[in-house]
Formats: C-alpha cells, structure tokens, sequence
C-alpha cells in the first residue's frame, strides 16, 4: 500500500544545489557532485511516482524583506545578508531536475525544521500519512530535524541516505549514526515505497 506514504524532498533549492548557484563551486557543491545526490534523487522521484506515493517539497524562503527570518540565527542572518532564500526568485526554486508535478505538494518553511509553523502535519494528517521518506540538504539540517520530529509525531520515517549531503562526509555519517535508531535508513537502490518500504 503505497496510499499512505509520502515523500519529502528537501530543501533541493537553487540557492543550495544548482551548480550554477552560490553553491554550486563552494559550499555543498563539491559533496553533491561526489555523492551524485541530484541524480539519486531524481532516481528516488521517479520510483515513487511510479509507485503512485505522494511527494512534498520543503523549501527554506523568506519574503523579500526577511520579515520571518529569526534575527539570532547565525545561519539564517547569514542568509540574509547575502541575500539568499528569497521567496518568488531563481533561488528558493526546486532544481530543475527535481522539478515539481501538478499536485505535489509545496511546503514552505522559515526555520531548519520542516515541520516548525508549517502546513506539513496539516497536510500529512489530512492524507492518512503513516510512512514519510526523506531526502534532501542539509543531512545535518532539514533531514536530521525531520527524522526526530517525525518520529515524535508518530510516523513511521525512511531516510534515504544517498539522496542527502552536508557539508562533508564526516558530517553526514554523524547524522546518520544519530537518526538510525529512530528511522530506517536506506539507498536510491534499496527504497521501493512499498508497505515494507524497501526490498532487494
């Protein structure tokens, strides 16, 4: 029963994961070229559409006058600053690989975790969702706050390890170490969205 999963790609914005972005030859861009994480997701996408599983897109912005940006995040003023993460531009768009379809879903969040004064709780409880598969940038960010949190709130959490990246390799294995006991922690080749979630 693929009806009540979902499928969250996080944070897969230009801004953090276009080569041609701030990023692109700094920051995550060198893991995501190492780890092929653009193409693992695009992999895991097309598995759970064809699985007929629902996907949401999480994506960080802010409007242009950074009115919802918490003023004692270094993170987040950083952003500011440079100006990043500005809702309605090239930036907060999904990378064009990964481009949304009619009826996914598009959750806009203000803070590292997806859940935090979002409309995803909303939206997964609204759909019966029992099982969520989590992908996306930072590891250490969006993925680790997404795994706890969904824990907490009773579902059932996959992380899809290969379609993550942090800032370099040792990071993104801390996280994983933290995370599995939580959830269940999977590759592009493993995942199949099923009721088990995952196969041979």
């Amino acid at each position: 029963m693929t009806g009540n999963a979902m499928f969250l790609v996080c944070d897969m914005i230009n801004d953090l994961v276009h080569e041609n972005g701030p990023n692109g030859k700094k920051g995550y861009g060198p893991e995501l070229a190492r780890r092929n994480t653009i193409a693992n997701n695009a992999e895991a996408l097309r598995k759970a559409r064809a699985a007929g599983v629902k996907i949401g897109y999480v994506r960080i912005g802010f409007s242009a006058d950074y009115r919802e940006c918490p003023p004692n995040s270094r993170p987040f003023q950083g952003a500011k600053k440079a100006g990043l993460f500005k809702l309605g531009t090239w930036g907060t768009e999904v990378h064009p690989a990964l481009a949304p379809l009619p009826g996914n879903y598009d959750i806009v969040k203000h803070r590292v975790s997806p859940f935090y004064a979002t409309s995803l709780d909303a939206i997964l409880r609204a759909n019966q969702i029992q099982r969520l598969y989590l992908s996306g940038v930072s590891s250490s960010g969006v993925v680790l706050s997404g795994a706890r949190e969904g824990h907490d709130r009773d579902y059932d959490v996959f992380v899809i390890e290969d379609c993550c990246c942090a800032l370099n390799e040792e990071q993104h294995r801390a996280v994983i170490d933290q995370v599995n006991r939580m959830t269940t922690i999977l590759t592009t080749a493993q995942v199949t969205f099923t009721e088990k979630g995952y196969g041979q």
